[in-house]
């Protein structure tokens, strides 16, 4: 095979991993803190071969992970006393996680378990200087402030913090929508970040741009499969005027 057809071949490998990428943003347009994913996309040189010192070496594209914007989304009122939204950019709640620690996330849908304890939905405990945040029902409806002061029946019961981590490449996604620190880094308070109380964050992904991507990688992708089916050809028929030659 042809130098041009196996770097056609690397491109088509990354336009697949390209394509479940952008699926995947498009399925979760409607998740709420869900934040938009693209292919980091990069170069690797091939080595020529030792007896062949004419042809320049061979730039194939690699896939180099994922890139994640984390930028702010639109955020919708729903009058419930437990949602919350996070305005400021790299902030998150602090979840329980089990054994593994801590989590983080931006879906501020919680819940309040039998015993009390502020939830995510699913079940996971919202943290607040590592310890679980416990409401008394009998207090009545909590009242949560820009600063995340908790207040019930005009006494403060808690506070619902936020962090940040100054370099966000150091968080991993999870299936489960929670983010990970999979490095040595602390996260700090984001003291500037502001929570809404009855309200939640929409994803930051845009369907149109999205849409519009799955055009582009599928009319790549025909394309470079024609070019090598062209190139396939060229090198049959060389071969057969070849044998005709001699």
């Amino acid at each position: 095979m042809e130098n041009a057809a196996y770097i056609g071949l690397s491109r088509q490998m990354t336009l697949r991993r390209e394509l479940d990428i952008v699926a995947n943003n498009v399925a979760n347009a409607d998740t709420t803190g869900f934040k938009v994913e693209q292919l980091l996309v990069g170069t690797e040189v091939g080595q020529r071969a030792r007896n062949d010192a004419i042809r320049p070496s061979a730039s194939f594209v690699l896939d180099n992970g994922v890139g994640r914007d984390f930028g702010q989304g639109s955020m919708s009122e729903t009058g419930r006393t437990l949602d919350f939204a996070i305005s400021g950019e790299g902030a998150f709640f602090t979840v329980g996680d089990g054994a593994a620690g801590e989590a983080y996330t931006r879906d501020g849908a919680f819940t309040l378990d039998p015993e009390g304890r502020l939830t995510t939905k699913q079940g996971n405990p919202v943290l607040s200087g590592g310890a679980e945040i416990v409401l008394d029902p009998a207090l009545g409806e909590p009242t949560v402030g820009g600063d995340g002061t908790i207040t019930q029946d005009g006494q403060i019961t808690g506070r619902l913090a936020v962090v940040r981590f100054d370099t966000l490449g150091v968080l991993e996604k999870g299936g489960d929508g929670l983010y990970r620190n999979t490095s040595n880094v602390q996260p700090v308070e984001a003291a500037d970040a502001q929570i809404h109380q009855g309200s939640l964050e929409a994803s930051n992904v845009n369907p149109l741009i999205e849409i519009t991507n799955l055009i582009e990688i599928s009319r790549a992708y025909e394309s470079i499969t024609r070019m090598i089916e062209n190139t396939t050809d060229l090198s049959r028929r060389a071969v057969e005027r070849l044998g005709k030659a001699a």
